[in-house]
């Protein structure tokens, strides 16, 4: 092993060591290990049970570099396996590119994967490493699902742009009656099954394919109003299925305002979103009640980046 090839061994073993008291106490399966701690690989690495996600960031590597990129993925490769364990055939790499629309949830593999559950206590997730970029477990949203879990009973809720619904699941889990809405029938299938798999009976529940835009302006003329709501758009989106596209820098002060009308008195909604510099609109915070909560949502396993932005935002209470 060379010096290089040894850096990043070492630098796994100590993320993990790090990380091991924090892991075993919240007996949680699923993590991110490695965020481009060493410039020379700028890759991002997580951790599903037994298997390994490792991601190349950033801009696009040229031809001339190939031989390089070789090098430190079999660096990668060789570190997980006689480092962590983690056998090569359940390594899976792949390029996060910037995405245009719903680029990132389309099939990228022409196989399904397999799905397997990964545990997050007391939850459990059906995950699949290979047919899409992403996995189906936004894990960086680990301590907002444990908060949903704490403060959702007897709550109406509402989940935009629901995604497969591991947001829903905690939320129903803690005693909420939830309303799951996306664009993708196969997003939404997904969260029907790990409702199914936390022995949820989805019969109690909504799973409703929409344009997310759309729907919200249709249930505010119906003046439907929820307790809870869930606001996790995709910074942008141009998906065929939406009328008009969505830039979350441009429209988030409508899109809130939108979605604000249909919350109940009294009533939280929590936005987030992994837009890079993201700036809140300053109408937003001088019409509600808006506090940032990115601190305690971010885990620790993500404490050395931004990895989002969230917002616990309410209505300003009459003075009368």
């Amino acid at each position: 092993m060379n010096s290089d090839s040894a850096a990043i061994k070492n630098r796994l073993l100590k993320n993990q060591k790090k990380l091991k008291s924090y892991l075993q106490k919240n007996k949680i399966e699923a993590f991110r290990l490695y965020n481009k701690d060493i410039p020379e690989y700028p890759y991002l690495i997580d951790i599903y049970g037994s298997h390994a996600v490792v991601y190349e960031q950033g801009k696009k590597i040229g031809d001339e570099d190939s031989i390089k990129r070789e090098t430190h993925q079999n660096d990668i490769m060789l570190a997980l396996e006689e480092g962590l364990g983690i056998k090569r055939e359940f390594q899976h790499f792949k390029i996060r590119e910037k995405q245009k629309g719903n680029n990132q949830y389309r099939p990228i593999e022409t196989g399904s994967g397999d799905f397997f559950p990964i545990n997050e206590p007391p939850f459990k997730f059906w995950v699949n490493l290979e047919r899409y970029l992403d996995t189906g477990l936004f894990l960086d949203h680990r301590p907002l699902r444990q908060h949903l879990l704490e403060n959702s009973k007897d709550k109406k809720v509402l989940n935009l742009f629901s995604y497969t619904g591991s947001l829903s699941v905690a939320a129903a889990l803690g005693g909420g009656t939830v309303t799951s809405i996306d664009m993708s029938k196969t997003y939404l299938d997904w969260a029907y099954e790990n409702f199914l798999l936390n022995n949820l009976d989805p019969k109690n529940h909504v799973f409703y394919q929409a344009d997310v835009l759309k729907e919200v302006k249709k249930r505010k003329e119906e003046k439907e109003s929820f307790d809870l709501i869930i606001l996790d758009p995709p910074s942008f989106s141009n998906s065929k299925r939406m009328e008009e596209d969505l830039d979350i820098e441009r429209d988030h002060p409508i899109l809130i305002r939108d979605t604000m009308s249909l919350l109940a008195p009294g009533g939280i909604l929590y936005f987030s979103t992994n837009k890079r510099k993201f700036e809140l609109h300053h109408i937003i915070s001088e019409t509600y009640k808006v506090k940032e909560i990115s601190q305690w949502t971010i885990p620790q396993d993500f404490h050395s980046t931004q990895i989002h932005q969230a917002y616990k935002i309410e209505r300003i209470l009459s003075k009368e």
